[in-house]
């Protein structure tokens, strides 16, 4: 007799929103992250499908939550404005 057995259900992957890491050690480093974060806002503003974001966690490797950077800029082409966690800019088609 042959038995089916029942198949394996896939391990959700948690893509955790936080390294607990400083965006920036101090306010020297803290303003020019923001005014290129902002700027770069600014430059984009009048585009639909451009995302700009700073220290926002990025999974390059779908299914490796160990891989990750947070860079303290980011612009992402193709993609619509809005918040978003960075584990949910691939749920957006990125």
């Amino acid at each position: 007799m042959v038995q089916q057995l029942p198949p394996q259900t896939a391990k959700e992957i948690i893509y955790p929103d936080s390294d607990g890491q400083p965006i920036a050690d101090n306010t020297k480093q803290f303003r020019p992250i923001v005014t290129i974060k902002e700027n770069l806002e600014i430059l984009f503003a009048n585009v639909d499908n451009v995302f700009v974001a700073g220290d926002l966690l990025w999974y390059p490797v779908e299914g490796n939550n160990k891989i990750r950077t947070a860079p303290d800029a980011m612009v992402v082409f193709g993609r619509p404005k809005g918040d978003s966690p960075g584990s949910t800019l691939r749920e957006r088609g990125s």
